[in-house]
């Protein structure tokens, strides 16, 4: 087994337990103390873990604050939800997530012919019906202000909808393609997912290999990934079918 192999069921038993410690570990993984203390030093230089008193636990990690990831990589969001516009066709129907990466998207629509967006972002829903755009606000209840929608009324009212193309984004995924999402957007993602013909996924570097609540997706699900950042070769021929659109930093 890898040293990537083993951090992953590390993390795993993390989340699982909550705090352990590196006897357990041992006994687990059938690794020696040596090898899951070399593990851990690493984990904890990247600052995912917490040791003591023998044990270790995960970083809980705190979330960056609405106003703020509106600010964060705003050129290369901007870039990637343009290349996610340009997927659009006249008359398509199609679903746009709350976040902020695809949020950027919405500008780049303003020229499109008959189409309907679908979505739990307030904002979009407000931008785009300045320019005759048809939009359908999912609705449910605001889970982070001013602008995104969540919670049950909102998985229950995307249920309602089919879609040409969904297009999401999430805080983070691993190197190797497994992407994270949070307990708040999970069922509204899924829900898209499920009645959408195509699905893509909006990402930058800067959110790649960040700890995340949990996995939700793999680009197993999806249909295309729109990022900055460059795949390796063996992830790529992992997932043959993924078009991953690629855009220049």
């Amino acid at each position: 087994m890898y040293q990537k192999e083993r951090i992953d069921n590390i993390i795993k038993i993390l989340k699982q337990y909550g705090y352990v410690t590196v006897k357990f570990l041992t006994d687990e993984l059938h690794y020696s103390t040596a090898t899951i203390n070399r593990d851990l030093n690493l984990m904890q230089k990247q600052k995912l873990i917490n040791r003591s008193y023998g044990g270790v636990e995960l970083v809980k990690q705190k979330s960056v604050a609405l106003p703020f990831r509106y600010h964060k990589m705003k050129a290369v969001k901007n870039i990637m939800g343009k290349m996610a516009a340009d997927l659009v066709n006249d008359g398509d129907n199609i679903f746009i997530d709350g976040s902020t990466t695809t949020e950027y998207m919405a500008r780049h629509l303003t020229d499109k012919k008959n189409i309907t967006v679908i979505t739990n972002n307030v904002a979009i829903v407000s931008y785009l019906s300045q320019y005759g755009i048809n939009v359908i606000c999912l609705g449910g209840k605001i889970t982070e202000p001013p602008a995104m929608l969540g919670g049950s009324d909102t998985v229950e009212a995307t249920m309602k909808y089919n879609a040409d193309k969904m297009f999401f984004s999430t805080a983070s995924i691993t190197s190797d393609g497994i992407i994270g999402d949070c307990e708040m957007y999970y069922l509204v993602h899924k829900m898209m997912a499920k009645n959408s013909k195509k699905v893509y996924y909006m990402v930058d570097h800067e959110k790649v290999d960040v700890q995340s609540g949990f996995n939700g997706f793999t680009l197993d699900d999806i249909d295309g990934v729109i990022t900055d950042y460059t795949f390796s070769d063996e992830v790529k021929a992992k997932y043959k079918s993924i078009r991953f659109i690629e855009a220049s930093r």
